[in-house]
């Protein structure tokens, strides 16, 4: 196996502010999308059934390679513009 598939849920009403949960971590896309199936009519999810996303990662892999900072540093660095 060199690859996983995570399922996340986003009930963001506007897409802005993140209400994500981390679902699970899958050997297969077929399973991944089984836990959407199953998860999908679940109080809550049913609420907000397009929140779902199924993302592949390569195992053993950085996904994330750049730093990061804070809201509040980037709503500082905006004011300064």
């Amino acid at each position: 196996m060199t690859h996983v598939f995570i399922v996340h849920h986003n009930a963001s009403e506007d897409g802005l502010d993140e209400d994500v949960k981390l679902i699970g971590v899958y050997r297969s896309r077929v399973d991944a999308e089984g836990a959407v199936t199953r998860l999908r009519p679940q109080p809550g999810f049913c609420d907000h059934p397009d929140g779902f996303e199924v993302s592949e990662y390569e195992l053993d892999k950085d996904h994330w390679t750049e730093g990061f900072i804070s809201w509040k540093e980037a709503l500082d660095e905006s004011k300064k513009r």
